[in-house]
């Protein structure tokens, strides 16, 4: 049973971590659409949780080994700060999903009007990951790039090479030819896409504060028995009735 509380705890702070960093680097690939940077809290948030359940596994497994009283009454403690935490974490993450789609919308025709086609530009390529990532062109679609400054100066009359459909291979992004490129815009899937990964973090948070709500319970039940059953007292300490 000690074992398998190491392995549950470990394996939980594994999972939050993982989730945690998987927001970070997402985010580090769209930040240029997304300008509040507090929108990164839950991830920060969900990461702390997954480095405290490393420690809480320890004082789990050595409060159980060892019967102490004060050991799982700390034990219990810990982990009904955690199940608050995480609460928390899910709170800020319906609130910030619901930020998303204002952030992108506030954002992206700024980051747009900013491409001019060279790779060490970071607007430039974000905007050119996003279109390749999301097979997507434009804000609203590929005319959206007529509007450009980029577009205007190129004066070749295409849109950058990013919204080529990958099944072209000679694509140069004319727009005489439109069915060579992506039809949807970005708009809309990036915003689909942030709240995606903000539900990750909402599931895995809510998934997890269950899963402490019931080793809570359990800790409160050896706690009850220690503390309520002789015989379970003498057990422990190694003693025997007269």
């Amino acid at each position: 049973m000690n074992s398998e509380l190491k392995k549950y705890q470990w394996a939980a702070a594994g999972i939050l971590c993982y989730v945690g960093a998987y927001v970070f680097i997402t985010y580090d690939d769209y930040d240029h659409f997304f300008e509040d940077v507090y929108t990164l809290i839950p991830a920060v948030v969900i990461i702390a949780v997954g480095a405290l359940l490393f420690i809480i596994g320890l004082i789990g497994c050595c409060a159980t080994i060892r019967e102490s009283r004060c050991g799982l009454a700390t034990f219990v403690i810990i982990l009904l700060l955690v199940f608050i935490t995480e609460v928390v974490v899910v709170v800020l993450g319906y609130i910030y999903r619901a930020k998303v789609e204002f952030e992108v919308n506030h954002s992206i025709k700024k980051v747009y009007d900013t491409y001019n086609g060279t790779n060490p530009d970071a607007a430039s390529r974000a905007i050119d990951y996003v279109q390749r990532q999301l097979h997507c062109c434009g804000i609203h679609n590929y005319s959206d790039w007529e509007t450009t400054e980029w577009f205007r100066e190129t004066k070749n009359h295409s849109v950058p090479l990013s919204c080529c459909k990958a099944t072209i291979s000679n694509c140069t992004g004319s727009l005489t030819r439109p069915g060579d490129l992506y039809a949807e815009g970005c708009e809309a899937l990036v915003v689909k896409k942030l709240q995606e990964i903000m539900m990750y973090v909402i599931w895995a948070a809510l998934a997890f504060a269950a899963i402490q709500l019931l080793g809570m319970l359990c800790a409160c039940i050896v706690l009850c028995r220690r503390s309520r059953d002789p015989a379970y007292e003498l057990l422990i300490t190694g003693g025997t009735y007269a």
